[in-house]
């Protein structure tokens, strides 16, 4: 006789072909080889990216938007919601912790080429979701509307206004006029709960489906395979766990302080910074004379961090042409200084 559970599981299969699902994921391999370790990086990114969805619903709940209303929110759901200082340093730590293993992806498909022909795709949409992820966590750090993020945004979208010709106009619309004011805050707002979830997860979703239909890296070469379900997707989920409770360990023991209510009339403290994921593009704006050839120096600065960046993102389409001995070298010194310059950049920021 049929449990209610096999009747309820037979029922949807009838409607969904969850049994054609789990045999195509019994079908697919996923190679096994020194690196593979890092194939879990992608499934974090998406597990902590389901995180900040479902804990941010939950402080959108409480939280309203306004320069005489939010800072007050957020000190209500620290202060008065029931584990509310736990979900909102959950959803603080996840975004800064999607962001480092966004950027250990990332790397990691450099490293082992994965961007080649036929993954170009794959790469691009990668960047594209780095991309949205540091808007993300700079749109949101916003919010709170405490005096650290009132100036910190001030300071990061002063550099937008030092691009030539458009730079004015471009920082503008960001704002919402010329100063950081309860206008940014809405734009943020609107931005980071309605414009950059539909993105993220529109791009996510083509970034799997390349994943899915071109394969992992090495899927030819590795001298050996595991089935991606259940074998690689039980170590995914159990990576998934530590994560978890890392990320609840953190909001536990380090929780994400309220501060103070932003001044905009008041100077800005000392030693003000971005987050620590723009801080290397900081520094090095930081570091640059005042003038080089003539030209203000933040001018070069913001030339080289773009050429830098495209260059980056257009690896798959110039890494084919070089010639085919110098391939892995040039890789390998392109990948090596970028990892060690934003490593640089960003703890000397810190420090400074």
């Amino acid at each position: 006789m049929k449990t209610l559970t096999e009747n309820l599981i037979g029922w949807l299969d009838e409607r969904l072909s969850i049994h054609a699902l789990i045999e195509f994921s019994r079908k697919k391999q996923v190679p096994i080889h020194r690196g593979s370790v890092f194939y879990y990086a992608g499934g974090v990114c998406v597990f902590l990216f389901l995180l900040q969805l479902f804990s941010g619903i939950l402080l959108l709940m409480y939280y309203r938007v306004g320069g005489e209303s939010s800072y007050e929110s957020v000190q209500y759901i620290t202060s008065k919601v029931e584990f509310g200082w736990l979900m909102r340093s959950v959803h603080s730590w996840g975004a800064n912790l999607m962001i480092v293993f966004v950027f250990i992806h990332m790397f990691s498909v450099f490293f082992m080429k994965a961007f080649r022909k036929p993954r170009e795709l794959t790469w691009v949409t990668g960047f594209v979701l780095l991309s949205l992820c540091m808007v993300f966590g700079f749109s949101g750090y916003l919010l709170p509307w405490n005096e650290l993020a009132f100036f910190a945004t001030k300071v990061g979208t002063d550099i937008i206004g030092q691009i030539p010709i458009v730079g004015h106009w471009l920082l503008k619309i960001v704002r919402g006029g010329e100063d950081v004011t309860g206008a940014t805050l809405s734009r943020f707002f609107g931005l980071h709960v309605a414009i950059l979830p539909a993105l993220l997860f529109l791009t996510m979703s083509a970034h799997l489906a390349f994943v899915q239909i071109q394969g992992m890296s090495h899927e030819n070469t590795a001298p050996r395979k595991i089935p991606f379900f259940p074998n690689f997707f039980l170590r995914d989920v159990m990576f998934w766990l530590i994560v978890l409770n890392v990320t609840c360990v953190l909001a536990v023991f380090f929780p994400w302080e309220v501060g103070k209510k932003a001044d905009l009339l008041s100077s800005a403290p000392a030693g003000i910074k971005p987050e620590w994921y723009f801080l290397a593009m900081y520094q090095f704006l930081k570091v640059l004379p005042a003038k080089i050839l003539l030209i203000p120096g933040e001018l070069w600065g913001i030339f080289i961090i773009n050429a830098a960046a495209l260059m980056w993102f257009l690896v798959p389409f110039w890494e084919p042409h070089l010639p085919e001995r110098k391939r892995d070298r040039v890789l390998s010194l392109v990948g090596g200084s970028a990892m060690i310059v934003l490593i640089a950049m960003t703890l000397w920021g810190y420090f400074s």
